[in-house]
């Protein structure tokens, strides 16, 4: 599909541990991960578990050298209440706290609070998240931002 600024081929790595190693192969050769984290009430929790594959995921990534990460906190129609401001900050804040430890950096990582089901945050700004003034990205190659799952991943420095 294409963004403004770009052509983008996702390779999907499904999350089933039977497809690790296309996984594996598929994120070798990408310039950005995007992270979608569930923001189900204990769908996140096992994610971010110990062995939780939004752990491993992440890991998988920065160690195969893949430096931009965008996380999409998914299902957030799902959340008690729906779309519930709460929530997707307790969701960033332990993925942050996670991804600094494998060697991101957050402040330099979109946030983007969506809902792939309803299309929420996805290419337009959600009125059911009014709340979600929009996300921030600080980095050498320069400074960016927006709202939107897509205006996130227009704002991928390209590889040289």
């Amino acid at each position: 599909f294409e963004t403004p600024k770009f052509y983008i081929t996702i390779i999907d790595a499904p999350g089933h541990r039977d497809f690790i190693k296309n996984m594996i192969t598929g994120t070798s050769q990408a310039d950005c991960a995007v992270l979608i984290v569930a923001a189900g009430t204990g769908e996140f929790e096992a994610g971010i578990s110990k062995n939780g594959q939004t752990r491993e995921h992440a890991l998988l990534a920065y160690t195969l050298g893949v430096k931009q990460l965008i996380v999409g906190v998914n299902k957030m129609d799902t959340t008690e209440p729906p779309y519930s401001e709460n929530r997707f900050d307790e969701i960033k804040k332990e993925v942050s706290s996670y991804i600094k430890k494998i060697g991101y950096n957050p402040a330099a990582v979109a946030f983007v609070p969506i809902s792939g089901w309803n299309g929420d945050n996805m290419l337009e700004p959600s009125p059911n998240m009014s709340w979600h003034k929009g996300w921030s990205v600080e980095r050498k190659e320069g400074n960016a931002n927006g709202k939107t799952l897509l205006e996130a991943l227009d704002a991928v420095v390209a590889p040289q």
